[in-house]
């Protein structure tokens, strides 16, 4: 990732068509180890592809990798549906936030002394 980082950074540098010794002195100016191979691996990728290309078909293959985010519909549905489930999420919720202040104030008591007594 950082190589292609660099590759970035020289591009929106101004320098259309970085070479490996750009790329070498940008990841040595933040102190991060340089890999030759990887960097020539890089560069032969991308060599002669415009970088908005490249970017563009990037995010269209990222989108259609799943990301996780199917947790919520499934605690949804699981939970029932229609305004009661909802009036008892919110009610427990208050109740949990209740608890948790009443622990702290108890908490803040157990020491047996304040500043101000």
């Amino acid at each position: 990732m950082k190589f292609i980082a660099a590759y970035l950074l020289a591009v929106l540098g101004g320098n259309s068509n970085p070479s490996a010794g750009d790329l070498k002195s940008i990841l040595g100016s933040v102190g991060a180890e340089v890999e030759d191979d990887r960097i020539e691996f890089l560069l032969s990728e991308v060599k002669g592809k415009d970088i908005t290309e490249l970017i563009a078909s990037g995010r269209e293959k990222f989108a259609s990798v799943p990301s996780g985010g199917g947790g919520v519909a499934v605690a949804m549905a699981a939970g029932g549906g229609g305004a009661a489930a909802d009036a008892g999420g919110a009610a427990s919720a208050e109740t949990k936030k209740e608890e948790k202040v009443e622990e702290k104030e108890e908490s803040d008591d157990d020491m047996g002394f304040s500043l101000f007594d």
